[in-house]
Parts: structure tokens; C-alpha cells; sequence
């Protein structure tokens, strides 16, 4: 079984929510975890890219009665994506009850085994494919990715809130801060706060979330995304920040499961 079902979410696109999803989920197998990626952004999945997996399509496997979709193991992690089952050119236009039954078929049958954690990269903002998680799965808890911009942190307050509703009522874990600074390679004592300073901080402190984590600009990350090779496999600065994310989340993660009752699941009807 899948012991932690973790919900990566932002509220607004191109704050670099993949980007810590993946590296998270690498950074966690580097501790020896059992870890398993789902990319749950049906509209723009882009894990694949990331992964270097553009063109990598999942076998089906039957057994007593029932088919398997086997995932892509890669860096000592399961994954599987919306993005495997399309052209990665082709635009994906999907009505939401067609994604969100796609997202419970990847969910239910993915041949995940046994794992310590299982990571969901939900599409930005809030929306029905949120409400089919919960409702299909006990989500251990969410984390909100924000940059430092004000009308990031916006947003952040919106996804925030929206995981604290009755209607979700999914333990919000923290906050991660991308983009936090700038810091050049030939002035690696430099910080730049392109994008503000320490307003992921202050907006997890007004929430009362914990901030999880800071991660600055670096060139690396985005070249090695670009290129397929996440940078969370180097022992470089940046791989270093996601590793000390990962010790934080498993931290939180243990807490919440000492002091919480398991999630409950989200009851629909099927008139919505």
C-alpha cells in the first residue's frame, strides 16, 4: 500500500510547482524512501520533459481481470503522467469530468506497490480535479508552492484556504518559497531578491503553515530540467536545498501522522 499521499499544489501557474515536485520526489528516494510521482496537471503535463520521458509510454499489465498501468521508474522513482498517453506537442482539451475520470484511472490502477510516499502534481489553481483527489484518496496533507511575488502569494492564500475548507479539509503541511533569490554563478555569495523578499515567510507566519523551504534561482535548476537531469541528483547548492526539503517534509509528515486522525474522503454525490 501507499503509506503518504502528499498534494503538490500552487494557486496560480509558473511559480515552478513541477519543478519541486520532481526534484522533491527524487530527493526523498535519495533517503531511501519508496516514492511515487503522479502528474495530476492534465492540461500541461510536463514531468515527462523534466524527467527526460517525452517519448517513454507505459505497458498494461492484466491480472485476474484486471488491467495495470506499469510506471516509468526513473531515479528511483515510480512515475506516471497524463503527458505518457499523448503527443508531447499535441494541446490537451479535455472537459473536467473526462480529466478527473483519467486522473482515478491513473490513480486506481497505476501499479504503484508499496510506498512510503506518493506525490501528486495537481494543475494550478483550484479546481474539480482537486475535489476528485480528496474524494478518491486520504491525502496525508498538501503543500502550497509560491514565489515572493504579492500576486503569487495572492493565490498561495487561495489554495490555502481551499485545502482547509469543509469541503477538502486536507492538513496544509507548509509552504515552499521558489524563487526566493537570485545568486550568480560567478558570485556565489550574492543574493538578489528579484522577485521580493522573504514574502513566502511572512505569508506562512500570517496562514500559521510552516515555510518548508526556500529555494533560490539558479541556473542549474532550470538548464537541468530543461535537459531531463533534475538537479536534486547533484550535491550542488540547489540539490542541497531540496534535500533539506525533503528532511522537512518527512518531519512534518511524521508529526501530522502522530497527532492527526487519518484523512477522511471527501462524500459527493454524482449529480455534480
Amino acid at each position: 500500500g501507499i503509506s503518504n499521499i502528499i498534494a503538490v499544489s500552487s494557486g496560480k501557474g509558473g511559480v515552478g510547482k513541477t519543478t519541486i515536485a520532481v526534484n522533491l520526489a527524487i530527493a526523498l528516494a535519495r533517503k531511501n524512501l519508496r516514492v511515487g510521482l503522479l502528474d495530476a496537471d492534465v492540461f500541461g503535463p510536463s514531468v515527462p520533459k523534466m524527467l527526460g520521458a517525452e517519448d517513454f509510454r507505459p505497458d498494461i499489465k492484466r491480472e485476474n481481470g484486471t488491467d495495470f498501468i506499469v510506471p516509468l521508474v526513473k531515479y528511483g522513482v515510480k512515475i506516471l503522467s497524463t503527458g505518457f498517453f499523448v503527443n508531447s506537442s499535441d494541446a490537451v482539451i479535455w472537459r473536467g469530468p473526462m480529466a478527473s475520470n483519467f486522473l482515478k484511472q491513473l490513480m486506481s490502477q497505476g501499479e504503484w506497490g508499496s510506498l512510503d510516499y506518493l506525490l501528486i502534481d495537481l494543475p494550478p489553481g483550484t479546481s474539480d480535479i482537486h475535489l476528485t483527489l480528496v474524494q478518491e484518496v486520504a491525502v496525508t496533507g498538501a503543500i502550497v508552492v509560491s514565489t515572493p511575488q504579492e500576486v503569487a502569494l495572492a493565490d498561495a492564500v487561495k489554495g490555502i484556504s481551499m485545502f482547509r475548507s469543509e469541503r477538502i479539509n486536507v492538513p496544509v503541511l507548509g509552504l515552499v518559497e521558489n524563487m526566493s533569490w537570485f545568486t550568480p554563478a560567478e558570485l556565489p555569495g550574492n543574493k538578489y531578491f528579484i522577485f521580493g523578499r522573504d514574502g513566502g515567510r511572512k505569508l506562512a507566519d500570517k496562514m500559521g503553515v510552516p515555510l518548508l523551504g526556500q529555494i533560490p534561482i539558479v541556473q542549474s535548476i532550470c538548464e537541468s530540467g530543461d535537459k531531463g537531469i533534475p538537479v536534486a541528483l547533484e550535491n550542488s547548492p540547489a540539490g542541497v536545498a531540496f534535500m533539506s526539503l525533503a528532511d522537512e517534509l518527512t518531519d512534518k509528515v511524521d508529526r501530522r501522522n502522530r497527532e492527526q486522525r487519518p484523512t477522511v474522503k471527501v462524500k459527493m454525490n454524482n449529480k455534480n
